[in-house]
């Protein structure tokens, strides 16, 4: 594929002469096979929450960053994993595994969405590290074998709970307004597109 052709679909970091998206990809990929080893792990047993317990507090610190962000006012944080009972009618049986939590005194339309959602920002560390690890070229290193295990437990920690949607749902004013602007842009690119 030409430079030109591949510009049109691509960022220009996709693109360019070092490929640099590519080389990013290509070293988180270690991080996201980990990151299903823990996952599997840590389903059988709960002692495997020790080598989640980084991305379980890069979550919660998002939650409670925007929180203070968006006068949600955070007023506690836990990271330590305890057991609570499933909500009646959940798959499965028995206790289910809570490996943290923010409370917040002043969740409000306006910041609950932002508040409870946060966590989908932890998925920039990752590619920010290997932006970092691979912008002058890559050169395998031991240092990326710590950040390889660093990085892991955010790919299975960006994705907000059950209850983060349900408390993002209390922003639904923001709904039509994030539904209109997508709207809008997806309008105009796909006239310049058929213009093109």
């Amino acid at each position: 594929m030409a430079l030109q052709d591949c510009a049109a679909w691509l960022p220009s970091t996709a693109c360019g002469g070092a490929g640099v998206f590519a080389d990013m990809l290509l070293y988180l990929v270690p991080s996201g096979a980990l990151a299903l080893l823990l996952w599997i792990a840590s389903r059988a047993h709960p002692a495997f929450f020790v080598f989640t317990a980084a991305g379980t507090l890069c979550h919660e610190l998002a939650h409670f960053s925007v929180g203070l962000l968006t006068n949600a006012e955070p007023v506690g944080m836990s990271v330590i994993p305890r057991r609570i009972k499933r909500p009646r009618g959940a798959a499965g049986k028995g206790h289910n595994w809570e490996l943290g939590s923010v409370t917040f005194a002043n969740l409000r339309w306006y910041n609950a969405a932002p508040s409870a959602l946060a966590p989908l920002l932890v998925l920039g560390l990752p590619f920010a590290v290997a932006w970092w690890r691979t912008r002058h070229g890559w050169v395998f290193e031991p240092l990326d074998l710590l950040l390889a295990l660093l990085l892991a437990p955010q790919f299975l920690s960006f994705w907000p709970s059950p209850v983060d949607w349900r408390l993002a749902a209390r922003s639904w004013p923001w709904i039509p307004l994030i539904l209109a602007v997508l709207a809008i842009i997806w309008h105009v690119e796909l006239l310049q597109l058929v213009k093109g």
